[in-house]
């Protein structure tokens, strides 16, 4: 840290100090003015003087004054002032009781607005150089009655500018702050958009692969003593499904791997051209389902046909988990306008999570999927029986602020 910087934090931690330290320096340059007069009017040279009793009495009291001058600007002003008016009064000659008034209007002005100090200083100048070239011993146009004017103008510009100058600094000082908390508040936003989706990955992986793994183990422990290739295919389907949930993990866990790790996922995140895959798991489970699909040609995103996969993933696993055994699913992807739409049916009799049960978080996956791509999704019974699972997602991915494609 400079000298300069230290001065200036020894001044902020003691300002009554300071200020008794400038009143002191104030006062001994009255003081040794006072003592100083001009030899001749029209000439340089100076002679020494005795200044007058009262106006050393003036001098310590406009110094004195000084002291309290951030505690009380105005009325330390308005003393200093009047001492300087008696003082152009009564002095002859005259001393220089008037510089404890121009560091006066000069802390009036560099601690309150504009206003006031274009108010304040007017009538400071005004009523201070008035009264010296009225009532004083000089005539009105002599040097010591403008110098008068002169200084008090200065002490008024010195202080509104210093008051600019800080309260730009503050400005910009704000405008940092204001930008750093913007830019933290910005990466808590995304770090956590960000653990929200990995989570719902996770669990739409997970309880895919581990329903059907669930399934296909209670199949081949059923059939196991009595049909053992039928238990074989069984175990061969629990294998192939907990080999797909690996894979799967690997690469959603991968994606939290550092830029410069090495072997980082390549494989692509899976979409609508994986349904017939995704199906054929489900029917090696047991469970019979019907696909339509009229989109052909559609293009999605890769965020929409990501979030389309995974609402048919875990429309099936619910429907796996909680239909029954004798359930049959359809599914249906349709393209309509600006829009896709996916609809889950099934006819079984178990009773599906709900988001107000607490079961699981399925649905609630679901819901924010298809609310982060400004879509809709509608859940709930079936007449007659069975759960249905309605989603619409834009064709073209919109940013939450609706300002053009991602």
């Amino acid at each position: 840290m400079s000298t300069l910087a230290r001065a200036r934090c020894r001044a902020e931690a003691h300002p009554l100090a300071m200020d008794a330290v400038l009143a002191a320096a104030v006062l001994v340059c009255m003081v040794a003015g006072s003592f100083v007069e001009p030899r001749h009017r029209d000439s340089v040279s100076w002679a020494l003087r005795t200044p007058d009793a009262l106006s050393l009495v003036l001098m310590a009291l406009g110094a004195a004054a000084l002291v309290f001058r951030r505690r009380a600007p105005m009325t330390v002003l308005a003393l200093t002032g009047t001492v300087s008016v008696i003082e152009s009064v009564t002095g002859d000659p005259r001393a220089p009781v008037a510089m404890s008034a121009v560091v006066a209007l000069y802390t009036v002005a560099s601690t309150t607005d504009r206003p006031t100090t274009w108010r304040v200083g007017l009538l400071t100048m005004t009523v201070l150089t008035g009264a010296a070239m009225s009532a004083g011993s000089l005539p009105w146009y002599a040097q010591e009655n403008l110098a008068i004017f002169a200084w008090t103008g200065i002490g008024a510009t010195a202080g509104d500018a210093v008051r600019s100058r800080r309260a730009f600094v503050q400005a910009i000082r704000e405008r940092a702050e204001r930008a750093e908390r913007t830019r933290e508040e910005e990466a808590r936003r995304r770090v956590a958009e960000e653990r929200l989706r990995i989570a719902r990955d996770l669990h739409d992986v997970v309880a895919h692969h581990i329903a059907l793994v669930n399934v296909q183990a209670g199949v081949a422990a059923h059939v196991m003593d009595k049909r053992p290739d039928q238990a074989k295919e069984a175990l061969a389907h629990v294998r192939e499904a907990s080999r797909s949930a690996l894979n799967e993990l690997r690469a959603t866990v991968g994606l939290l791997r550092q830029s410069g790790d090495p072997e980082a996922p390549t494989e692509p995140a899976p979409g609508l051209d994986r349904l017939d895959e995704l199906s054929g798991t489900f029917r090696n489970a047991g469970l019979h389902i019907e696909v339509a699909r009229a989109d052909q040609g559609t293009t999605l995103p890769a965020a929409v046909d990501l979030a389309a996969y995974r609402i048919i993933q875990e429309a099936l696993t619910n429907v796996q988990k909680h239909a029954g055994p004798q359930a049959k699913a359809e599914v249906s992807v349709v393209r309509v306008g600006p829009h896709i739409e996916i609809t889950v049916l099934d006819d079984g009799s178990g009773e599906h999570e709900t988001q107000d049960t607490g079961g699981g978080h399925g649905l609630l996956g679901m819901r924010e999927r298809v609310t982060a791509l400004r879509g809709t999704l509608t859940t709930g019974p079936r007449y007659g029986g069975g759960f249905r699972v309605h989603a619409i997602l834009p064709v073209k991915n919109r940013t939450p602020t609706g300002e053009g494609p991602a």
